[in-house]
């Protein structure tokens, strides 16, 4: 009974409400029924579970629901704020019925759909903010009748459109924040009506044309940011007598021209002035040096030539300069004068003038900028003399940047004193003397690139100390001696150790098999002798490998066939030996292949990539033959007589023959047992369903259940890799353990969940086998589509007997948090009847050819009844035994609850914060009470990215010189959202938990935030 009241309450709320929208009191204001009504309404169509509407009832006065406020004189609805309350759903458009409202704050939640015209109705709204949601359509034009609004934000949503005219009357106007969406058209030009307007931000759309004339008449505006869009035309000079303007951002567009001489003459209180990215030309304005209270100068990558003529030592709040990527200088000696002025800039944080023309001396009075510079760059220019030892003034330091220019002398021992320096580029110059080994102080460093100089000396081992290295080149020096095995220690080497074009000699020591996320090696052009290291085939990240001109012998070892990423390999002019190694055929990315000048002979494959002449050098190779016609090689020879053969046949054939007979007369006897003994079983659903496969079949597919071909194993059983069929499909064999208690319940649970399941992130399955083996034992195995990348288990967690693999990035991880969660929504809200998995966790899930995560192992999988989908947490089941994973298993089970949607939800979370912290549950750390959860939850929101597995940092690291701090704030952002994700995910508490299609929804904008949605 009490189920059917509330039901008819609902109905009757919804019905009442319709009979006041259609009433005639609904335009004169309406009452505090009416406002109670419709934020029911507005509830009936939220997502909300974190259950932040739960007070929304007949129970308490609304006056006192959570996010609403009401006046104190009518008892009516003054604001609604809703924000940063992972709500989604649909705004309803109820919300019109608010007549009193002043203010709307929706921001930081899942909303989607359309912004309801009925917004308008409400004449005394003064705020909307609805940022950071998935509202899609245009903006609403009857918004124009809210004619005490102030403020419009709607930035970072789906809206496209133009922007409407009827946005013209809202004369009250401060802040119109369109920003980040896919609006297209022109910036109107009634925008020059809305006399109060202090910010415009529509960044990051699609907007065009010129900025209208008539912005000069807002004499309040103080932030115009139209940054990342397609505006042309001269710069506006209609702004430059907005003597209020604190920010002009004109960044990535396409204006041209020159700039007004006098263009800050008029504005004394202009902090930012950004125009980079864009075709502007010309000389710079001397004017600029008026501009008394400017922190932030950016006129990089446009056209601007001349001399730097701006005085600085007047712009003492400067922070941020960037001249890069113009035409300036002269290449003269007077060219850099105008850093000397900048010493005077005491909170100077960023200079960069890389890609110009500068010429003259590097000035020494670089050493006395101001310690705060973070980042320092004058690459890519024609500047010469030698690197000052007061760089060691520098104490915060992060980038150092001078390379490609003419500098002299040697690299300043003074460097290795700059303790957080992340960046240091010096290559290609004339930097002479040794490496100095004080660089190993560095333990920060990142970045070291000191190519093309004339650097002398052993590589110094201490750089061994630089643990967080990523990429090393000192190619084309004259540098010599032994390569330091101390280099080859420094795991965090992923992106490239380029040596080549050296004097490098000794063998290559056994330690290169550390780097095992590296991509890039090229040794080439040395000394180098000894074998080739077999460690090398634990680099599965290689992409790249030269080891081509140095004297290496013996054969290509057959372990280099683990090296699947593998694109580009060369191995010429050495002196290598023995037939050309098959599985070099069989590397499927393998672009090039160069096997030049060395002595191997024999036949040549000719499949893979030696089936194109042009992808593979086999020149200064005299013994070899065969190939494709193309090489145009001399035929092999004959690999015997026939007359052999046909005797070894003559003995062969009355054998097998023999062989048939006695094995046709037990397949008889077989058959007959086992048809007498299938009388009495019917045949499943699952085998109705899928082509039966026998184990004959199946034997030959894995090559005799070969432990060469096993890829897992489990107290199920064990899976094969194999190849099945005149198509040869590649395919991977699940054979389940009979012998393990429950292991025939939970073949068949998995035959019924596999059955009744399709979705792109879930196993597929080919065919099964239930059937006996050669010895009339029962057998029983799935076949599946072979997912080539292996477990999400193998990527986060390497155990020291396999072959590691690379370190997902950020991005890849969150793509596979959003396969899993997808299929997990599949299961929890789109099956019919519903399913519970029961043991989700990193095994579980696995990787096909394009990384799309899959999950697998329905082995515990259950499908849930009616009465199971009312509450989360079940009185005590009759089955006996904890089910799942330790570390996955949700508490409740522990206590005897049935499987559940939120139990599954629990097992997401953990696998969630595991894939992002690196850490297991199950970790030693973790014990006395603590817990994967627990770790995570207090760290948020501050410490988020001290408990992130350090290698998703790599990007915000190695990012382009000059600090990208908006590339920075948004990993941190998408950190934080994930591992809160996590915890919610994971609370003790089923009722806390979230549910996976608002994961899915939460997930997706988490990605679509951090990558951003401009085309």
């Amino acid at each position: 009974m009490p189920n059917i009241s509330i039901s008819i309450s609902t109905i009757l709320v919804w019905c009442f409400s319709l009979l006041l929208i259609n009433s005639p009191s609904f335009s004169a204001g309406g009452t505090y029924e009416t406002d109670r009504l419709a934020l029911l309404a507005i509830k009936s169509q939220l997502h909300d579970p974190s259950g932040v509407t739960s007070s929304w009832n007949n129970a308490i006065n609304l006056c006192q629901w959570m996010g609403v406020t009401c006046g104190h004189r009518h008892q009516r609805v003054t604001e609604l704020d809703l924000s940063n309350q992972r709500i989604g759903g649909v705004l309803s458009p109820y919300v019109g019925n608010l007549s009193f409202l002043r203010y709307i704050n929706l921001a930081d939640n899942g909303f989607h759909g359309e912004i309801p015209q009925e917004i308008g109705n409400l004449l005394r709204l003064k705020k909307l903010a609805l940022p950071n949601n998935s509202f899609s359509g245009t903006i609403p034009t009857n918004l124009s009748r809210c004619s005490n609004l102030i403020h419009f934000h709607v930035s970072n949503n789906k809206l496209e459109g133009q922007i409407p005219k009827e946005i013209g009357n809202l004369l009250k106007l401060q802040t119109l924040a369109v920003n980040d969406n896919y609006l297209t058209g022109q910036l109107p030009d009634f925008v020059g009506n809305l006399s109060d307007l202090e910010v415009i931000r529509t960044m990051g759309n699609s907007l065009g044309g010129k900025i209208p004339t008539t912005l000069g008449l807002l004499r309040n505006l103080v932030s115009l940011n139209v940054a990342e869009n397609k505006f042309s035309g001269m710069f506006p000079r209609s702004i430059c007598n907005i003597s209020s303007l604190e920010l002009i951002q004109l960044a990535l567009n396409r204006f041209s021209g020159n700039l007004p001489f006098d263009i800050v003459v008029n504005l004394p209180n202009l902090k930012a002035l950004a125009i980079g990215g864009n075709n502007f030309f010309g000389s710079i304005p001397y004017s600029l040096s008026n501009a008394s209270n400017l922190e932030l100068l950016d006129l990089s990558v446009n056209q601007f030539k001349g001399n730097v003529s701006i005085d600085f030592s007047s712009l003492k709040n400067l922070l941020w300069l960037n001249l890069e990527q113009n035409n300036l200088g002269t290449g003269t000696a007077t060219d850099l004068d105008f850093v000397t002025f900048l010493t005077n800039c005491s909170s100077l944080k960023a200079l960069s003038l890389a890609d110009n023309q500068f010429g003259g001396e590097l000035p020494h009075s670089i050493a006395n900028l101001s310690s705060t510079v973070i980042n320092f760059g004058i690459g890519r220019n024609q500047i010469s003399g030698t690197i000052p030892p007061g760089i060691r003034n520098l104490v915060n330091l992060i980038g150092f940047g001078v390379e490609e220019n003419q500098l002299h002398g040697t690299i300043p021992d003074a460097i290795g004193e700059l303790k957080n320096l992340q960046k240091l580029c010096m290559f290609r110059n004339f930097l002479q003397g040794s490496i100095p080994s004080g660089l190993g102080n560095l333990t920060k460093l990142a970045n070291l690139e000191l190519s093309s100089n004339s650097l002398q000396g052993n590589i110094p081992s201490s750089l061994g100390n630089c643990q967080n290295l990523m990429s090393f080149t000192a190619s084309q020096n004259k540098l010599t001696g032994a390569l330091p095995h101390q280099l080859l220690s420094i795991t965090t080497l992923s992106l490239y150790l380029d040596l080549s074009n050296n004097l490098l000699n000794g063998s290559l020591p056994l330690q290169v098999g550390h780097l095992k996320n590296l991509v890039i090696l090229d040794i080439s052009s040395n000394q180098f002798s000894g074998v080739i290291p077999g460690t090398l085939s634990t680099c599965v990240c290689l992409e790249y490998l030269d080891i081509s001109s140095n004297s290496f012998h013996g054969v290509i070892p057959l372990s280099l066939s683990f090296l699947k990423s593998i694109k580009e390999l060369n191995v010429s002019s050495n002196n290598l030996s023995g037939q050309i190694p098959e599985f070099l055929k069989n590397l499927s990315v393998l672009e090039f292949l160069s096997l030049s000048y060395n002595h191997f002979e024999g036949e040549v494959p000719t499949k893979g990539v030696f089936s194109n002449k042009t992808k593979i050098s086999l020149q200064g190779n005299m013994k070899l033959c065969g190939g494709i016609d193309e090489l145009h090689l001399p035929s092999c020879p004959s690999k015997g007589s026939r007359k052999p053969k046909i005797i070894l046949l003559k003995v062969l054939i009355p054998v097998a023959v023999s062989s048939l007979i006695l094995s046709s007369c037990l397949t008889i006897v077989y058959a007959r047992k086992r048809r007498s003994a299938q009388k009495f079983v019917d045949t499943s659903p699952m085998e109705k369903q899928f082509p039966m496969v026998s184990y004959a079949e199946l034997s030959k597919a894995t090559g005799e259940f070969s432990s060469s071909n096993m890829i897992g194993q489990g107290s199920f059983g064990y899976v094969y890799k194999g190849t099945l069929g005149e198509d040869e499909m590649i395919v991977a064999v699940k054979v389940i353990n009979l012998k393990y208690k429950g292991a025939s319940r939970s073949f068949v649970a998995e035959c019924e969940a596999l059955r009744n399941i399709r979705h792109r992130n879930l196993i597929k399955i080919i065919t099964i086998c239930s059937s006996t083996d050669f010895k009339g034992t029962d057998f029983k195995a799935f076949v599946f589509e072979y997912m080539e990348n292996g477990s999400l288990k193998d990527w986060l967690h390497q155990s020291d007997d396999q072959v590691e693999v690379c370190k997902l990035s950020l991005i890849q991880r969150v793509n596979i948090a959003i396969d899993v969660a997808s299929a997990m929504e599949y299961l929890h809200h789109h099956c019919q009847p519903p399913m519970v998995h029961g043991d989700l966790k990193p095994s579980n899930v696995l990787l096909d050819h394009d990384m799309v995560a899959h999950v697998c192992d329905f082995g515990l999988a259950k499908f849930l009844s009616d009465h199971q989908l009312d509450t989360a947490v079940k009185t005590p089941s009759s089955s006996i035994g904890l089910k799942g994973t330790v570390g996955y298993v949700a508490p409740e089970y522990g206590m005897g609850s049935e499987a559940s949607m939120t139990g599954d939800v629990y097992s997401f979370g953990i696998l969630l914060l595991e894939m992002f912290t690196g850490r297991r549950p199950i970790d030693a750390v973790f014990n006395e009470g603590h817990t994967l959860h627990e770790f995570a939850k207090t760290a948020l929101p501050e410490k988020v990215m001290e408990i992130v597995d350090p290698s998703l940092l790599i990007e915000v690291m190695t990012n382009n010189f000059m600090i990208r701090e908006d590339k920075r704030v948004k990993t941190e952002e998408c950190l934080n959202a994930i591992i809160r994700t996590g915890v919610l995910c994971s609370m003790e508490s089923p009722f806390e938990r979230m549910e996976m299609r608002d994961v899915v929804a939460k997930l997706c904008h988490t990605r679509e935030t951090f990558l951003g949605r401009r085309v």
